[in-house]
């Protein structure tokens, strides 16, 4: 169901859109948690520092889909706000056949320079085929993951959160009975994991396309609409490049950090892994939660209500800290419960790296929090310089502290590199979205439509 986000409360309109994002992205990151889960438990350790490795270079194509999931997303909201219909499947459409290219462009370069890319962070042997062959196959899925996250941006714009909470929510049990299936009955390994995320995800894509061309039957327009236009595609492209770059340079300082890990060895590896999932789960979540901002701020500027973004920004703010705060004191107190459901022994490296991480990281969680929802304001007003200038201030502190605290400090300098780069960005983040919201009440701000 449509719904038009610019009527009502601004905390309860965003309740009720956001909360089923937050569904979402959980199940959306039991993918990768059952990869691991799998892998760690059913094949054994350096499975999971595989899975691991290469997930850190799919991150870098997960970012050009992001991407193209929020500019779709941010332009579709503003101009559904302003009811121009015409021009809101014009730039779906126009999205669409951009990813195709993109897509096609991304699967070449991955299935050429995988290998190459797996030896550049320094892959132990021991764990450098498997590595290989689960990016290979995650390459080959590439059109299911581009073409969801297009059609979770285009329901997150048209206010609906609720069906790809549905459909998340039953592909990704699905998945984790399929990863089980193939690594247990048919005795694959890593392969096997990574082709029932491959299944999965396809079955996902297709089925959430497909509602979305028939939800696109009940939106009225006068006659046919063009199918590309180079306008809408700048448009969407102003919004989509900068958090393509923004994710990319993300996926490449992990890149940087993970050949750092790797030096340590593959129990560090294999504890950077299950940590970094559980970590990822509250990064995402609060993502997913400020892409809902992101609509938020779109739709009303798009219907020229520039006065209900700043509620909007409060309540967000109480939103992702009421839920990230229970989720750091869990990690905090009860991270070595969690991590054993990766790890099968309670007590070495590994573990005791794993630990380390999340006991770390969750005491920063509202700090991150603070910074993502920020994001999030900023890129519905259409604000990318400040969002990227705040992004990559985060991203240098933590890759170059990475390097130099890791020579100082052993492992431990590594995961104190982030709350550093959070804590910086954070500030920076926050103090540009207040001043954009004071320009916007002033009426000094541009309308984006």
């Amino acid at each position: 169901m449509n719904r038009d986000l610019t009527q009502g409360k601004p905390s309860a309109v965003l309740w009720r859109f956001c909360l089923p994002l937050f569904g979402s992205v959980i199940f959306q990151q039991l993918y990768n948690i059952a990869d691991s889960f799998v892998a760690g438990k059913f094949i054994g350790e350096d499975a999971l520092a595989a899975v691991g490795n290469s997930y850190e270079i799919t991150l870098i194509f997960i970012a050009f889909a992001f991407g193209c999931n929020i500019g779709c997303s941010v332009v579709v909201s503003q101009l559904f706000g302003a009811k121009r219909y015409g021009e809101l499947k014009t730039a779906v459409y126009t999205t669409l056949i951009a990813c195709a290219v993109l897509c096609a462009v991304l699967m070449v370069a991955g299935l050429l320079a995988g290998s190459a890319l797996l030896l550049l962070i320094q892959t132990p042997e021991n764990v450098l085929a498997d590595s290989a062959l689960y990016l290979r196959i995650y390459v080959l899925g590439l059109p299911f993951v581009f073409y969801y996250n297009v059609a979770t941006g285009i329901f997150s714009a048209l206010g609906d959160s609720r069906t790809p909470f549905l459909f998340l929510a039953a592909s990704s049990t699905t998945n984790i009975a399929a990863d089980i299936l193939f690594v247990t009955a048919f005795g694959m390994g890593v392969d096997g994991v990574a082709w029932a995320t491959f299944l999965c995800q396809g079955v996902s894509c297709l089925l959430a396309m497909g509602v979305v061309f028939r939800r696109f039957r009940t939106i009225r327009t006068d006659g046919p609409v063009p199918v590309f236009s180079w306008r809408l595609l700048g448009r969407v492209a102003v919004v989509a490049v900068p958090s393509i770059l923004q994710q990319s340079f993300i996926s490449v300082g992990n890149i940087i950090i993970q050949s750092v890990i790797n030096a340590f060895g593959s129990s560090v590896m294999a504890g950077y892994s299950a940590a970094i999932k559980l970590n990822n789960l509250v990064i995402t979540s609060l993502t997913t939660l400020a892409n809902g901002i992101s609509n938020f701020t779109a739709q009303n500027l798009g219907a020229d209500k520039p006065e209900r973004i700043r509620g909007g920004f409060l309540a967000g703010l109480k939103l992702v800290w009421m839920l990230c705060i229970p989720l750091a004191l869990l990690y905090f107190f009860a991270g070595s419960w969690l991590l054993s459901i990766f790890l099968d022994r309670p007590a070495g490296l590994a573990m005791e790296t794993g630990i380390q991480i999340l006991r770390i990281l969750a005491v920063f969680y509202v700090v991150v929090a603070a910074k993502l929802v920020s994001d999030g304001v900023l890129r519905g007003m259409g604000r990318m310089l400040q969002f990227m200038t705040a992004t990559f201030t985060d991203l240098l502190l933590r890759v170059v502290l990475a390097k130099v605290l890791s020579g100082l400090l052993g492992s431990v300098g590594i995961w104190l590199a982030w709350p550093v780069g959070w804590s910086i960005s954070m500030v920076l983040s926050v103090a540009f979205t207040c001043t954009c919201l004071r320009k916007l009440r002033r009426g000094s701000a541009g309308r984006a439509v």
